[in-house]
């Protein structure tokens, strides 16, 4: 199974410094089969940039992005996307743009989402989603 991390998780990592349960059930997946997204990693570098301890945290935080694959958020993705977000438009379940540009990588490469934010996700049909906190 391949997972692709969410925000929330790889801020609990990184938080942790490592030390967390989430993080050591992340160490226990092979690097290979684990994928970060372009939407996520901005997300993380954003934080980073807007810490009060940036050049720090700018610094774990690139760290911490080189040992995954990272997937783009392209034309390709753009497409379920737009169907996702009309579907909750259109049932007024409204979900963050952010989240629903990663639910569409997830669909659209077949893996599985970890992420903490279930209530939002588990609306998604089709999405595979794990809770490892």
């Amino acid at each position: 199974m391949i997972y692709l991390l969410d925000t929330n998780v790889c801020i609990v990592h990184l938080r942790s410094k490592g030390q967390s349960r989430l993080s050591q059930r992340l160490r226990a997946v092979h690097p290979n089969d684990i994928r970060l997204c372009s939407v996520v990693c901005g997300e993380l570098l954003a934080g980073a940039y807007y810490s009060g301890r940036s050049a720090v945290n700018l610094a774990e935080t690139q760290a911490f992005l080189k040992l995954f694959e990272s997937l783009p958020f392209d034309d390709r993705a753009a497409e379920p996307y737009a169907r996702l977000w009309a579907a909750q438009e259109a049932n007024g379940q409204r979900m963050k743009s952010h989240d629903l540009m990663i639910a569409s990588i997830a669909l659209l490469e077949d893996l599985t989402l970890v992420t903490h934010d279930i209530n939002d996700f588990s609306r998604i049909p089709g999405l595979r989603i794990e809770d490892w906190q």
